[in-house]
């Protein structure tokens, strides 16, 4: 009887804990205020930064364009180059099969 008179006393949630009307509601530390106003400060410097850029727009326009093609180029040359050089090669059956060629030699 003593078990069910602790069972019964104060107020619990019906079905799901963290759900629904009669949650119950994860107590907020300060610690994790200190964090999310680090995150908001951290979100309004990115904005301050994307609203006021470094260069404007008329300075911006072109100033990459013939770096951007010569390292784009060999940029995906030296990641194409180890692919093309393995697949590009003529294999032959034999050499295919090399490794199972046995001797006829029995000792």
């Amino acid at each position: 009887m003593r078990l069910s008179a602790i069972l019964f006393f104060g107020k619990k949630p019906h079905g799901f804990k963290y759900r629904g009307k009669n949650r119950v509601v994860k107590e907020i530390k300060p610690k994790e205020l200190n964090q999310l106003k680090i995150d908001y400060e951290r979100t309004d410097q990115n904005m301050l930064y994307l609203r006021h850029p470094y260069l404007t727009v008329e300075q911006s326009h072109g100033h990459m364009k013939d770096f951007k093609m010569a390292e784009m180029q060999t940029f995906w040359d030296n990641i194409n180059k180890p692919k093309n050089e393995r697949f590009s090669q003529h294999v032959t059956l034999p050499e295919r099969l090399i490794h199972l060629k046995v001797t006829n030699a029995w000792e």
